[in-house]
């Protein structure tokens, strides 16, 4: 009896490991497959990915610059920027020739045009300048079929245009002023009278700053830009005559309002490194009431 016991348990022992075996064999291959599966496809997945980014480089590579320009881009609106004198001046010697050429052409005094550059475009630093060559805040406005950003400005996502270079940008102000009447009373100023311009241009609308005047001017002055209004008309043009020096020798001069380290380097014939050196400065903003060195 036990013999036969014995035999049964080897039986019912042999069965079982035989079941497990293909239970295990089946487990072991159905495994393997669905492990395989997931992983091709997965490679598979990357390699479409891949492929497709490729293309769609190679796409936007082929693609003309008017198609690509063409699409209205969402600005971010950016707090006030911040420039040195030497950008300011940076830009005037870049755009001065442009701003005469206009002045010429269409009887804008070359001194409003590059102020307003300056203070609409934070001397070429602006986002609107630098992504859009939009150097003076022009909004769409009717009527425009041009490329275009949205920008927030007054309101949140304005519609601002867009030019290939700032050359356009600075044809496309002089257009926008000459072609509507609100700004007709302007061209019956001298061309050289700049304060009635700036004023002329805020009570005309093109800004709601009612400081807008006041900083143009002020641009217009720090920086001796009427000058190019005295070259376009063939008028001389005379600095201001500096101030009393601080010492009977003239050695040392008082900064007043307008002046830079520049300008003041041309009225004493010394170079702005100079200046500095002899002054100890080692930036570029000077205060009025200021002693400086000069001799």
């Amino acid at each position: 009896m036990a013999k036969k016991i014995f035999l049964l348990f080897i039986a019912l022992l042999a069965i079982g490991c035989g079941s497990s075996k293909s239970t295990s064999s089946r487990s072991k291959h159905t495994a393997g497959r669905t492990v395989k599966k997931p992983a091709s496809n997965k490679i598979s997945s990357r390699k479409q990915i891949a492929e497709a980014y490729k293309k769609a480089k190679e796409s936007d590579k082929s693609n003309s610059k008017t198609e690509v320009y063409s699409k209205t881009e969402i600005l971010e609106a950016t707090s006030r920027v911040k420039v040195t004198t030497e950008m300011v001046h940076d830009y005037i010697r870049t755009f001065k020739s442009t701003a005469q050429n206009n002045m010429q052409q269409h009887g804008i005094p070359a001194s409003i045009t590059l102020a307003q550059g300056i203070l609409e475009s934070g001397a070429g630093t602006s986002p609107l300048s630098t992504l859009a060559n939009n150097h003076f805040g022009i909004k769409c406005h009717t009527g425009w079929t041009g490329p275009s950003v949205a920008w927030d400005d007054d309101a949140k996502g304005e519609c601002f245009r867009k030019y290939s270079d700032a050359a356009q940008s600075y044809q496309d102000h002089s257009l926008f002023l000459t072609s509507r009447s609100r700004y007709a009373s302007l061209f019956d100023l001298d061309r050289d009278d700049y304060k009635a311009w700036a004023r002329g241009l805020r009570a005309a609308g093109y800004a709601t700053d009612p400081k807008y005047p006041d900083k143009l001017i002020g641009i217009i002055e720090r920086y001796q830009l009427h000058q190019y209004d005295a070259e376009v008309l063939g008028k001389k043009f005379k600095l201001p005559e500096p101030a009393n020096p601080i010492a009977d020798n003239g050695e040392y001069y008082e900064v007043v309002k307008g002046d830079t380290l520049y300008s003041i380097s041309k009225r004493f014939n010394i170079s702005v490194d100079e200046l500095r050196r002899k002054n100890n400065i080692t930036e570029n903003s000077i205060s009025i009431g200021q002693q400086l060195r000069i001799r």
